[in-house]
C-alpha cells in the first residue's frame, strides 16, 4: 500500500511531510498561463509557490515526487526544471495528465501524444500516470471503449504506466480494469479521491480485494484514509 500527500496552493503554501506517506503530489500550471509553473489547482490561476521554490525544498526529504499537470503548456518548462534537478532528485517522479476523455468528464484532456512525446524527450526514467477527465457519479465506470483506448496509446511505450482511477468509479469497471492491468506487468493502478467524492472504506477494501494489492497505490483524503488503514491492519 502506497499512499499520496497532496501540496496545497494559495494561500501560503506549507509543505506537510507526514511520516507515513510516500510520495507528494502538486498541482501544476503556468500562472496566468503563460508566466512560470506554480502549484495550484484551476480555477485558480495564481499562487504563493512556484513549482521551482518547491522542488528546492523536496530536495531536502526522502518523498517521491508526482507532478499532476493541468494544462499542456506547464509540461515543458516544468520537465526543464526536473532536468536541472535531476541528480539531487535521486527518487521516484511520477508525472501525471489526464490524456482521454472518461465518465462525465467536463474539461478537454491534455493532448496524450503531445504530453507522452514531451515526457519520453525530457523524462525517460520517470513513471507515466494516466487518466481519464471524470465527473463523480456513482453507479457509472470506465467503459469497455475507454480503457481499450488506453490500452492502444500506452502499448508503444517502455516505462512504468500508473492509471489513474477515480474511487467512486472503480466498483462499477473491474471487469475493464482488470483486463487493462492484464496488458503489461509494467502497468499499476492509482486510486485517487476528489474532496466532495461519495465513497466508503467499504468501495476500497473492494478495490483491494479486486487488484493484486502490489501494484496498486491510494490518493484518497481523510477521514477514509485512516480508516481504510485500520481496516486493512495498518496502524502509524
Amino acid at each position: 500500500m502506497k499512499l499520496f500527500s497532496r501540496a496545497g496552493a494559495t494561500p501560503k503554501t506549507r509543505l506537510r511531510l507526514c511520516c507515513d506517506v510516500h510520495m507528494v503530489e502538486a498541482d501544476v500550471l503556468l500562472r496566468g498561463g503563460r508566466g512560470d509553473p506554480i502549484l495550484a489547482h484551476p480555477p485558480d490561476t495564481d499562487s504563493d509557490i512556484t513549482l521551482q521554490e518547491w522542488l528546492a525544498e523536496m530536495v531536502s526529504t526522502n518523498k517521491g515526487i508526482k507532478l499532476d499537470f493541468k494544462s499542456l503548456g506547464a509540461v515543458g518548462p516544468s520537465l526543464e526544471l526536473l532536468s536541472r534537478l535531476r541528480r539531487a532528485l535521486e527518487r521516484p517522479v511520477w508525472l501525471n495528465g489526464d490524456v482521454l476523455p472518461g465518465p462525465r468528464g467536463g474539461r478537454p484532456p491534455l493532448d496524450a501524444r503531445a504530453f507522452l512525446a514531451a515526457v519520453a524527450s525530457s523524462c525517460p526514467a520517470a513513471t507515466l500516470s494516466l487518466g481519464w477527465t471524470t465527473g463523480c457519479h456513482r453507479g457509472q465506470g470506465y467503459a469497455w471503449p475507454m480503457v481499450q483506448e488506453m490500452s492502444r496509446l500506452c502499448q508503444p511505450l517502455s516505462q512504468p504506466v500508473t492509471f489513474a482511477v477515480r474511487a467512486a468509479l472503480v466498483p462499477s469497471s473491474v471487469p475493464q480494469l482488470q483486463w487493462l492491468m492484464q496488458q503489461s506487468h509494467r502497468y499499476s493502478l492509482t486510486v485517487w479521491t476528489g474532496k466532495e467524492d461519495m465513497y466508503s472504506v467499504e468501495d476500497l477494501l473492494f478495490i483491494r480485494e479486486n487488484f493484486d494489492k502490489s501494484r496498486v497505490y491510494y490518493d484518497i483524503f481523510e477521514p477514509q484514509n485512516s480508516e481504510f488503514k485500520k481496516a486493512i491492519g495498518i496502524e502509524w
